[in-house]
């Protein structure tokens, strides 16, 4: 049985960033990833976005994450010639909304979040003339990212510090011991137990399906999750806008958005459908619901002009029946499992709080 320090389990971009802040640190570590690719699955189907801490509860790790993640990821971005841009964004209050713009205000700047500016209805006509709102929030500090790139640059930083990144590796069962862990692993018609030192549970979607595997874990710690698919659809024709819109957010999402890409053009999404499973195709019969919902913000979206795009499926954590609204991160303290960590619920804003996670993991 072969033996190494680390094994982190996913290869999506908040498993990438843990693993090059370990391999930076001089840890030994091994990816298992078991799809072809690295970030097949939520890290590539987002709105790549670059959040600025707006919506999430002052002290919540959401927040705390969001906000250092979003200064480091500019700065890394910067470094390593990643494509983005800091276009701002845009919340836009429709009838009726004003108090809840300004709740959210309110929100943001207790939880940390700068760079916020109140829009006039006014001004907003002045700047935006398409666009219909009583009212706006400007965030300077809202940006996109090209997700690949990020990706790709946090791989090669973790293999230039000697990580192995091993594509199509599927863990199939696990036996917990502190400071122990031994995997077993398929990869295509082998099969062999890998036994590592430190344990880092990042895969996502799967995630909570690998703390099921998990033989020697507290039955108490163990969570359910939901799958909350988003559907995207892309705008025919040259955007309106270089900025980010944003309705208010809604129940289980910020609400259908339009987005533009690092080649400016625009998307909306995503909405919320509850699915049982990942489901990656999108029901152009969603459709009339998406024009619905953007002609609230922008009356003149021309007819037939939405296509649909792709979808992307978010992990929403159950704790004891009930929604988990916020990242959670389980170590020893609250399993007894020296060396696991299970990072589960990661959602947006997972691609922003990438580095800050994997920072926080890193020097815990």
């Amino acid at each position: 049985m072969e033996r190494v320090g680390t094994v982190v389990v996913g290869a999506g971009v908040v498993g990438l960033a843990v693993a090059r802040a370990l391999a930076r640190a001089g840890e030994t570590v091994v990816i298992l990833e078991g799809e072809a690719r690295f970030g097949e699955h939520l890290s590539s189907r987002n709105s790549e976005v670059i959040h600025a801490g707006l919506y999430y509860p002052p002290g919540s790790l959401k927040a705390e994450s969001c906000l250092r993640g979003n200064a480091l990821l500019y700065e890394y971005c910067a470094a390593r010639g990643i494509d983005h841009r800091r276009c701002g964004k845009l919340i836009v209050a429709g009838p009726d909304q004003r108090d809840a713009l300004a709740q959210l205000l309110d929100n943001a700047r207790a939880a940390g979040a700068t760079g916020l500016t109140p829009i006039s209805a006014r001004q907003l006509a002045r700047e935006e003339s398409w666009l219909r709102g009583t009212a706006a929030l400007h965030s300077t500090h809202s940006g996109i990212v090209d997700s690949h790139g990020l990706m790709a640059a946090l791989a090669r930083d973790a293999e230039d510090h000697d990580a192995l990144l091993c594509p199509r590796h599927r863990v199939t069962h696990i036996d917990c011991h502190p400071g122990r862990f031994d995997l077993d692993v398929e990869t295509g018609d082998q099969r062999f137990t890998l036994r590592a030192d430190r344990l880092i549970n990042a895969a996502g979607l799967g995630a909570v399906p690998l703390v099921e595997k998990m033989r020697g874990f507290p039955d108490t710690q163990r969570p359910d999750q939901r799958f909350a698919k988003g559907n995207y659809f892309r705008l025919a024709g040259p955007s309106p806008t270089d900025r980010l819109i944003y309705p208010l957010p809604e129940a289980h999402g910020l609400g259908v958005h339009l987005t533009v890409d690092l080649a400016g053009r625009a998307r909306f999404g995503p909405d919320v459908e509850w699915v049982d499973r990942p489901d990656y195709r999108v029901d152009d019969a969603r459709r009339t619901a998406f024009e619905t919902a953007v002609r609230r913000y922008w009356p003149a979206l021309p007819a037939g002009a939405l296509q649909p795009d792709y979808a992307g499926v978010r992990p929403k954590l159950m704790i004891d029946g009930q929604p988990h609204p916020d990242f959670l991160i389980q170590d020893h303290r609250l399993h007894g499992l020296d060396g696991l960590i299970n990072l589960l619920g990661i959602e947006s804003p997972g691609l922003t709080a990438a580095l800050a996670l994997a920072e926080r993991i890193a020097t815990d």
